[in-house]
C-alpha cells in the first residue's frame, strides 16, 4: 500500500489547540478544523478522536479511516499555510466510504469559502469558538494522536 500524501503532520498539542480556534465545519462523518497560519509553508494535518466515541480500538479504527480519507482529499484540496485537524465522530466508523469522502470534500469547501459575517461566526450567528472553560482538562477527555 502506497501513501498518497506527503502532507506534514501536526504533532504538538498547542498546534491542535490553535487549529481549534480557526474555522470549523461539522459534517455527519467528521469535524474539520482549519487554521490559516498566514504564511506560505506546506499544509499540515492532525487527527483526533475523543473518548466519547469509544475505547482505544474503536478510536484507532476511526483515526485510520480519517487518515485514509485525508490521503485522498487533502493533496488536491489543502491550501498552503493551513493547519487542518480532522476530528472523528461515532458516525466516522459507520459512514459509507464515498459519503465520508464527500463529507471531507464539503468541509474543505466550507472552511475555505467566503468569510461569514463577523469573526468566526457560524450560520446561526453564534460564535463557533467555545469558551476557554470548555477546553480546560481537554487533555484528559481527548485521545489526540501525536505520532
Amino acid at each position: 500500500m502506497t501513501r498518497r500524501t506527503d502532507i506534514a503532520r501536526l504533532r504538538k498539542r498547542r498546534d491542535f489547540l490553535a487549529a481549534a480556534g480557526g474555522r470549523k465545519w461539522a459534517a455527519t462523518g467528521l469535524v474539520l478544523q482549519a487554521l490559516d497560519r498566514a504564511d506560505e509553508t506546506e499544509p499540515r494535518v492532525g487527527f483526533t478522536v475523543t473518548k466519547k466515541v469509544g475505547g482505544a480500538v474503536v478510536r484507532n479504527r476511526a483515526r485510520r479511516r480519517l487518515k485514509a480519507a485525508a490521503s485522498e482529499i487533502l493533496p488536491v484540496a489543502a491550501k498552503q499555510g493551513y493547519d487542518y485537524v480532522l476530528v472523528g465522530r461515532a458516525s466516522t466508523l459507520t459512514r459509507a466510504w464515498p459519503d465520508l469522502l464527500d463529507d471531507l470534500r464539503a468541509a474543505m469547501t466550507k472552511v475555505h469559502g467566503a468569510r461569514l459575517h463577523g469573526p468566526q461566526r457560524s450560520a446561526r450567528g453564534h460564535s463557533s469558538q467555545r469558551g476557554s472553560e470548555d477546553r480546560s482538562g481537554s487533555e484528559s477527555k481527548e485521545d489526540t494522536f501525536h505520532g
